[in-house]
C-alpha cells in the first residue's frame, strides 16, 4: 500500500466516521429509522463500489470506442486498457475486435463466429495457434464479407478460435492489408 492508498484510506474513514456519527446521534429519537437510512447508505455506498469497477466495461459497452473517418483511413483512440478496439461487420453481424500485432490472423471467438453466420459447433478444429495461455485449436474459416469503417474486403481468411478468448483478436494478415498503421500519442491511424 502506498501512500496514495493510504491517503485514501484515511479519507474514506472519516467519511465513513461522519456519515456514522450523524446516524449514531439521530438514533437517539428513532432507531428503526436510523437502521433503515443506514442500510440505504450502505447499498448506495457498495453500488458506487461496483460501478466504479466495472466502469471500464460499462463504458465500452455504452459508449463503444470513437473511429473516426480521416481522408484514406481511420483513427481510433486506445480504450482505457491501452487497447485499440474496432468495430467491424463480418457477414452483417457487428463484431468487436481488439487490435493485436502480436496475432498473425483474424481470430473470431466462437460467440463471434456464430453471429456472423458461422457453425463454431460444425468445424473443423484441425489447426493450433501459440497463445499466452498456451496451445489452443483452431477452424480455418472464410469471411464472406468484412467491412471496417469505408473498407469492405470479401473471402477473407480468418480462424474460430476453440480456446476461452473474451474478444476476437484483428491481426496482421488484414492489418497489413493498409498502407499505414502508425501509433501517434493514443490513437491509431490506418491507411490505405
Amino acid at each position: 500500500m502506498d501512500g496514495d492508498d493510504f491517503g485514501r484510506l484515511a479519507y474514506l474513514a472519516l467519511l465513513l466516521l461522519a456519515v456514522g456519527g450523524y446516524f449514531v446521534a439521530q438514533a437517539r429519537r428513532n432507531l428503526g429509522r436510523t437502521a433503515q437510512q443506514a442500510a440505504i447508505w450502505v447499498f448506495i455506498f457498495i453500488g458506487v463500489i461496483v460501478a466504479y469497477g466495472l466502469w471500464g466495461d460499462l463504458r465500452r459497452t455504452v459508449l463503444p470506442e470513437q473511429t473516426r473517418v480521416v481522408g484514406d483511413g481511420i483513427e481510433v483512440a486506445a480504450s482505457d486498457d491501452g487497447h485499440y478496439y474496432l468495430t467491424a461487420e463480418v457477414n452483417g453481424a457487428r463484431v468487436l475486435f481488439v487490435v493485436d500485432t502480436g496475432a498473425s490472423q483474424i481470430v473470431l471467438t466462437a460467440r463471434d463466429a456464430e453471429r456472423a453466420g458461422l457453425d463454431p459447433a460444425g468445424l473443423g478444429y484441425f489447426g493450433s495457434a501459440q497463445t499466452a495461455n498456451g496451445m489452443v485449436r483452431t477452424a480455418p474459416v472464410r469471411l464472406e464479407r468484412f467491412t471496417l469503417g469505408p473498407f469492405e474486403d470479401r473471402n477473407l481468411p480468418a480462424v474460430v478460435n476453440a480456446g476461452d478468448l473474451d474478444t476476437s483478436l484483428l491481426g496482421m494478415s488484414y492489418l497489413g492489408r493498409f498502407r499505414t498503421l502508425a501509433i501517434s500519442g493514443d490513437r491509431l491511424h490506418l491507411t490505405r
